[in-house]
C-alpha cells in the first residue's frame, strides 16, 4: 500500500512540473513566480522522501522551505534582467 502511495505521488508531481512548464512557455511569468513554483515542488517531494516518519510533515515544510528559497532566487534573477525595479 506504502508502494501505491508513493508511485501515485510521484506521479501527481511530475504531472503538477510538466503542467507548469507547458504554462510557463504560453504565457511569460516572472521568474519569481516560476522559482517560487518549482522549488515548491521540489521541496516538497524532497521534505517527503527525507523524512521518514512524518512525510506529509516534511512534505509541507520542505515545499514552503523550496518556495521561499526559489523566490528568493528568482527576485535576484528578474533584478538583474531589469524586469523588477530596485
Amino acid at each position: 500500500m506504502k508502494r501505491i502511495i508513493r508511485v501515485l505521488s510521484l506521479i501527481m508531481l511530475l504531472f503538477a512540473f510538466t503542467i507548469n512548464l507547458a504554462d510557463a512557455q504560453t504565457r511569460k511569468k516572472s521568474s519569481r513566480k516560476k522559482g517560487a513554483i518549482i522549488g515548491g515542488v521540489a521541496g516538497a517531494g524532497a521534505g517527503a522522501l527525507i523524512s521518514k516518519n512524518h512525510r506529509v510533515k516534511g512534505a509541507v515544510v520542505g515545499g514552503a522551505v523550496g518556495a521561499g528559497t526559489g523566490y528568493l532566487i528568482g527576485r535576484h534573477k528578474d533584478k538583474k534582467t531589469g524586469r523588477l525595479r530596485k
